[in-house]
C-alpha cells in the first residue's frame, strides 16, 4: 500500500488532525477559551495575555505541567480571554442585554494560534449559554422561546465551524481536543435561580453538546465529555462564585485533557442522567 493511503486505499485528508504525540516529543500547545483557560476561580489564576503562566492552577497550566512530567517538551500559548464567547454574534447579543464581554474566540484568539501548533484545546459554551438566557430574560424569543434557543444553538454550531476552519487554516492538522458543555442547571451558580432559567440553560447546553460538540468526533477531533461526567456537578469542585472551578475542579479537567491528548480516548455519551437534571 502506498504511503499516505489508509487501509481502504483512500488518500488521507491533509487536514486530518494528528494522533497522540510521540513519547518525549515537543508539543506546541495553543489553548483557546475564556476565563476557564486563565484558571479564574483557582488559587492562582493567569492574568490575560500571560501566555505561559507556568505556576497557574487552571486546567491549561496544570495540563502543561503534567505533560512535561510525562517527558514531553511543551511550548504553551494560552489565549484565554475572560468573559469571551465563541463569536461576534454572541458578543453583540450579550452586550445588547448588558453583559460584559471582552471579546470572542473567533476574532481575538483564532488568528493567534501558533502556526506550528501540534495541539489545540478549545472550551466554549458556558458564557454563550448565559448570554442566551440573559436575552430570554430581556424578552428575546417572544412567544417562541424554544425556537429562539434552538436558533441560537445553530448559530453556536456555525461559529464553531468557523473557529475550527480558521485554526486548521493557520496551523494545519494539530491534535484538537475540545471540551463539551456541562449542564449549567446542575452547577452551583444557578442553584437559586428560577426553574425556568435552569430549564432554559439545560436545553441550550444539552443541545450544544449533542448537536455541535459531540459530533466533532466524526471529524477525528477528541471530545472531553464534561456533560456526562459526574465530577462536573460536585459543588466541592467549584469556587465561591459557583461558576468557575477551584483547584480541585481544574485538576479533574486537566486529568481528562491530558488523557485525551496522550491516548486513545472514548467517544462522548449522547445520553446520560446529567442531561436531564431539571424536568
Amino acid at each position: 500500500m502506498s504511503q499516505g493511503c489508509d487501509k481502504l486505499g483512500l488518500v488521507k485528508s491533509p487536514t486530518q488532525p494528528s494522533g497522540p504525540p510521540a513519547a518525549g516529543s515537543t508539543i506546541y500547545y495553543s489553548a483557546v477559551g475564556a476565563s476557564d483557560a486563565n484558571g479564574v476561580g483557582s488559587s492562582l489564576p493567569c492574568a490575560p495575555f500571560d501566555t505561559e503562566c507556568s505556576g497557574g492552577m487552571g486546567y491549561v497550566p496544570v495540563t502543561t505541567r503534567q505533560l512535561k512530567a510525562q517527558g514531553f517538551a511543551v511550548t504553551l500559548l494560552n489565549l484565554g480571554l475572560p468573559t469571551a464567547v465563541i463569536g461576534r454574534d454572541f458578543q453583540t447579543l450579550g452586550q445588547q442585554y448588558n453583559r460584559i464581554i471582552a471579546g470572542n474566540l473567533i476574532d481575538q484568539e483564532m488568528s493567534f494560534v501558533q502556526p506550528n501548533a501540534t495541539l489545540v484545546t478549545i472550551f466554549a459554551g458556558i458564557n454563550d449559554v448565559n448570554v442566551v438566557t440573559a436575552a430570554l430574560g430581556g424578552g428575546a424569543g417572544g412567544s417562541d422561546p424554544n425556537g429562539y434557543m434552538d436558533a441560537q444553538v445553530r448559530a453556536f454550531g456555525a461559529d464553531y465551524t468557523t473557529l475550527l476552519a480558521g485554526i486548521r487554516a493557520r496551523a494545519g492538522s494539530p491534535r484538537i481536543v475540545v471540551l463539551n458543555v456541562p449542564n449549567p442547571a446542575g452547577l452551583p451558580y444557578l442553584a437559586r435561580t428560577s426553574l425556568a432559567q435552569r430549564q432554559a440553560a439545560q436545553r441550550i447546553a444539552v443541545a450544544m453538546t449533542r448537536t455541535v460538540v459531540n459530533p466533532l468526533v466524526s471529524s477525528n477531533l477528541v471530545v472531553v465529555d464534561l456533560m456526562c461526567d459526574s465530577r462536573s456537578y460536585l459543588a466541592s469542585n467549584y469556587s465561591s462564585d459557583g461558576l468557575h472551578p477551584n483547584d480541585a475542579g481544574y485538576a479533574f479537567i486537566a486529568s481528562e485533557v491530558v488523557r485525551a491528548i496522550t491516548s486513545s480516548y472514548p467517544a462522548p455519551q449522547n445520553s446520560c442522567g446529567p442531561m436531564t437534571i431539571v424536568p
